[in-house]
């Protein structure tokens, strides 16, 4: 299989907790979509690297009815925007649309968007980094034999404290930004 990926690999983001503020009332709005700091400049860094960076994130606010397309998209361009500015790039973002008790197979903690990305990219998740701040980024990430990350920042905190025994090993940083020097320094 050969990867279409950065020459340094692939890194999946959790979106909401990890790159930006989350919210209990969801981020509805580009306004609302405040990034926390230090992480524009981690993908940012990660990008110029040589790796590539895609997001992943389950957004049930379009189910709901609290925000459209439209709105989501608004709030994608502004973190292209963001992160374009400070020299890098997000390559691709895959959301899950649905509500939690939809039944579908791409809300995290089933792992359709990350094995949509990796038909995408045209390469296995084997080992790749998934950085996430909720439980179910972490087990969507193990259920592909991909590399759980959990961050402090959003979830968690809360997260990290109730990790199940099988995860109890995962990796931890202080937020993407510590991921992200952790990993360029490695």
């Amino acid at each position: 299989m050969t990867a279409r990926t950065g020459r340094k690999g692939l890194l999946i983001l959790d979106r909401d907790g990890v790159i930006n503020q989350d919210s209990a009332t969801f981020v509805k709005s580009a306004a609302e979509w405040v990034p926390l700091p230090g992480s524009i400049a981690a993908i940012a860094r990660l990008s110029r690297a040589g790796y590539t960076v895609a997001v992943a994130s389950n957004q049930s606010g379009l189910a709901r009815g609290l925000f459209d397309r439209r709105a989501l998209r608004a709030m994608h361009r502004k973190l292209r925007r963001l992160v374009g500015a400070a020299g890098g790039k997000v390559d691709r973002i895959v959301v899950c649309p649905h509500g939690p008790d939809d039944g579908c197979a791409c809300r995290k903690p089933r792992a359709a968007l990350l094995t949509r990305l990796a038909r995408h990219y045209n390469t296995t998740l084997d080992g790749v980094p998934v950085v996430g701040d909720s439980l179910r980024d972490l087990q969507a990430a193990a259920s592909v034999g991909a590399s759980p990350i959990l961050v402090r920042t959003g979830n968690g905190r809360k997260t990290a404290r109730a990790l199940p025994a099988a995860l109890r090993g995962v990796p931890v940083f202080d937020d993407l930004a510590a991921f992200a020097e952790d990993v360029l320094h490695a």
